[in-house]
């Protein structure tokens, strides 16, 4: 798949979008445009489906939604308000050290930088470019699982792991795209082109698709 086939296929994604529930985390940018609150709602939708993050959001956010808010929930209080997200116990012990390294380094607040959010506890490529994205509207390319397995699907990029194909798309993807990138094809493996058996027959890009994968 060449760049300008890529072009058509996210223009007609982007058509289609509206049919769909967003991300999780997109709706939460979209509503309160708060780098916080999509910095931790991006930490807990680690291996969690969206109902189940959407849930644990709303009754921590409900009782704390500022970083310094935050700081005054134990570990305990937390692991009670997310529970069942992936991973919860280790989240909530996460959470209070991320909270704590923002006070005391960014004075409460979520730096706009690829490499300052790196150094937050527990944030990884993926997390740091969804703040940059969806918290900041700064160019970024986030891939999870469904970017990555999408794309390599498309036939647009062949990598192994989600960090070869954010870099790979950096190189190839146009920047204008950088930002509504992930939320789209998010949005189709969510609803459509699952890892096993996918939809194809529903999928409205399907004749674009080289189906590598």
């Amino acid at each position: 798949m060449d760049n300008k086939t890529i072009v058509e296929v996210l223009e007609v994604l982007r058509k289609e979008y509206k049919k769909w529930k967003d991300p999780v985390v997109t709706e939460i940018a979209n509503n309160t445009r708060n780098p916080f609150l999509v910095l931790v709602s991006t930490v807990l939708s680690s291996r969690t489906k969206d109902a189940v993050t959407r849930e644990a959001s709303r009754k921590l956010f409900y009782r704390a939604s500022t970083p310094h808010a935050m700081s005054r929930l134990t570990a305990g209080e937390i692991e009670k308000l997310i529970y069942p997200v992936g991973f919860y116990k280790t989240k909530a012990k996460r959470i209070p050290e991320l909270v704590e390294m923002l006070i005391k380094e960014y004075d409460g607040k979520v730096p706009d930088s690829l490499e300052e959010l790196l150094k937050l506890p527990g944030v990884g490529r993926k997390t740091a470019n969804l703040v940059i994205t969806l918290g900041f509207g700064k160019p970024g390319i986030c891939v999870d699982t469904h970017v990555h397995r999408i794309s390599n699907r498309f036939g647009y990029v062949g990598t192994r792991t989600p960090e070869e194909t954010e870099f790979a798309l950096r190189k190839k993807l146009h920047e204008e795209w950088w930002i509504i990138y992930n939320g789209l094809l998010v949005t189709l493996g969510q609803n459509i082109c699952s890892p096993r058996k996918p939809k194809c027959e529903e999928c409205p890009v399907s004749n674009f698709c080289e189906k590598r994968i």
